[in-house]
């Protein structure tokens, strides 16, 4: 199986010690690390368990068949050979140790560096890897023993060099994967650098793969160092396996015996690295009740109660609204994408504001640019997109000339991010608390005890029962509606000012779905944020939306307050959708609170 397949089992005590007693499973693996074991404390007690210097010369025994006093009988020149046999491990085990070392450290870097930043980086590191991967190895380092007088530890330096770029294409391809991961994304939005990001969550998925291409290289290298001894490469005072097989070749008519024993330990010693290599890529192949919607009030309530004198907060269906200018403002965004045709354009030159306290609902059918639009408030357009526009004001300042670190840095703070597809944005090798945690420490700078605590807090405003034991778990063992909660209680924990929530109920059910969207609201109206909610429902908007965009083709066909756009609505495309809307998911409900709104207006 290659490493490549690999598919990362989750992390921590409990992930290892799952992962330990699988592998304790597998016969075949326990015996292969058997005989890796057996080889180590070969190596380190040669000087003990040997029965005689490995160069110790007896012409008696040259050529001599086993005997009780020389187990494995004795070689061309009259040394014993099972002497040479164990210190022969020592030079095997480290060669190919070094050699792999060697490539990892050359290799993995790069590749998670070219995996996930690509551009000029990654075509650099690719040509370097193609010119080593397509050079004469064995050419290489005659030349290199020729010039270092056969210096064995030069010699599995190259060797680890010309192995790098196994390991360069392996983490490269693994970091392009998991770089478009939506968990990933989500990182980006929590403020994380992309130091912390390579380094938390890129890394900790390419290491399995690269213990399991280790394991294999090593193997690979004790063969290649085996061959270099075979020619007579490497000094003649060390024992080596690959010099005893070049003495078995020359009298393996007289005696085949020479050439059996080096072979056997050699064959075994690759075949144990390969196998447990293998059993490694084998290996790494609830609803739950949440509170009431009294109870969470209870806690907004003391919430309330515990905020400094001159502080305010919502109570319920008032908002305060500090008297400031827009949260967000876009002025004539404008979104592209390179395609082979040149560029496309998929946004045309939109103008949208969200009052601090409002909820903005943008809606619009598949590939209307409303995700784009909020993609680039967000700065998480993919490679091949990039947008322009005359200003985007969050906060009050115009971000549109900030440099890309800058911009970085008001997510989290500023703005929150709420994705869809609840599972598949949270990192499976991480624990709840963990993922929780993190970007409070590293944008806000919280203490470890303080951020556990703000989390453990978000957790059960969120209706989350039983928060601390939520924290130990991981992504898998939630259900959906529990991770949509956890990922909204991570968006709301730095207290940003503006909260996108981008599609947050279309993984989940009806009845979670409305549970979902009132917390919300709640949130909403409890920290005075403005929120921007992305939808294909207009149920959704009239349940939870002040004002309304609807998008078609990249541009804004209609802009009002909900319930003029739902009891008169100009265009025929908003009609549509919200006749859509009442075939589905919408309520006719929905529509008469709509049509209230606009009695009160």
């Amino acid at each position: 199986m290659s490493a490549q397949n690999l598919i990362t089992a989750p992390s921590g005590r409990r992930g290892r010690a799952h992962l330990f007693r699988r592998f304790l499973r597998n016969p075949v693996g326990v015996l292969a690390l058997a005989v890796i074991l057996l080889m180590v404390l070969m190596a380190i007690f040669a000087p003990l368990i040997a029965p005689f210097d490995p160069n110790l010369v007896d012409l008696k025994i040259a050529k001599a068949p086993p005997s009780p006093d020389h187990l494995l009988g004795g070689d061309s020149s009259g040394r014993d050979v099972l002497s040479r046999l164990i210190w022969g491990v020592q030079p095997t085990l480290y060669g190919g140790a070094l050699a792999a070392l060697v490539s990892i450290a050359l290799g993995v870097p790069t590749g998670i560096l070219a995996g996930y930043y690509s551009g000029v980086m990654d075509s650099i590191c690719s040509w370097v890897s193609d010119a080593l991967q397509s050079a004469p190895g064995m050419i290489i380092l005659l030349i290199v023993a020729a010039g270092t007088r056969s210096e064995f530890t030069v010699l599995m330096v190259v060797v680890g060099v010309l192995l790098a770029p196994g390991f360069f294409r392996l983490a490269r391809s693994t970091t392009q994967t998991i770089r478009s991961e939506l968990y990933v994304s989500a990182a980006r939005v929590s403020g994380l650098r992309d130091s912390r990001i390579i380094a938390r969550h890129i890394a900790r998925h390419v290491v399995p793969a690269v213990l399991i291409q280790g394991a294999l290289t090593v193997g690979l290298a004790m063969g290649m160092q085996a061959g270099l001894q075979f020619l007579g490469i490497g000094s003649a005072r060390v024992p080596s396996w690959g010099a005893m097989l070049n003495d078995g070749f020359k009298n393996m008519l007289v005696q085949p015996l020479l050439l059996l024993w080096p072979s056997i330990a050699l064959g075994l010693a690759i075949a144990a690295f390969a196998i447990v290599g293998s059993t490694l890529a084998d290996l790494v192949t609830v609803r739950t009740p949440t509170l009431s919607r009294r109870e969470r009030r209870r806690i907004a309530a003391r919430n309330a109660q515990q905020l400094p004198a001159g502080a305010t907060t919502t109570v319920t269906g008032t908002i305060s609204i500090p008297a400031v200018d827009s949260a967000v403002r876009l002025e004539n965004l404008r979104v592209n994408y390179e395609t082979v045709n040149g560029s496309l354009e998929v946004v045309h030159g939109i103008t949208l504001d969200v009052a601090p306290g409002e909820v903005l609902g943008i809606v619009g059918e598949s590939g209307s640019g409303k995700s784009q639009t909020v993609f680039s408030l967000l700065d998480l357009l993919p490679k091949s997109g990039y947008y322009t526009a005359d200003a985007i004001w969050i906060g009050g300042e115009d971000v549109t000339a900030l440099p890309k670190r800058e911009r970085a840095q008001l997510l989290g703070r500023e703005i929150g991010y709420i994705p869809q597809e609840p599972m598949t944005n949270l990192d499976p090798s991480f624990t709840i608390g963990h993922q929780l945690t993190e970007p409070l420490r590293a944008v806000h700078g919280m203490k470890k005890a303080e951020a556990k605590r703000r989390a453990l807090e978000m957790l059960e405003r969120v209706g989350i029962h039983d928060p601390a034991r939520v924290m130990k778990s991981y992504p898998h063992e939630l259900s959906g509606g529990m991770a949509q909660r956890v990922l909204i209680a991570g968006a709301v924990a730095g207290r940003p000012e503006v909260l996108v929530a981008d599609e947050p109920t279309t993984a989940l059910d009806v009845t979670v779905q409305a549970e979902v969207l009132e917390l919300l609201r709640e949130l909403q109206q409890e920290y005075r944020m403005a929120l921007v909610i992305v939808t294909h429902n207009f149920g959704v908007v009239a349940d939870i939306c002040d004002r309304v965009v609807v998008m078609r083709d990249g541009s804004i066909v209609e802009l009002d307050d909900v319930g003029p756009v739902f009891a008169r609505p100009e265009n025929d495309y908003t009609r549509e959708l919200i006749a859509a809307s009442l075939d589905g998911a919408a309520s006719r409900g929905e529509l008469d609170r709509a049509y209230l709104l606009e009695e009160r207006a």
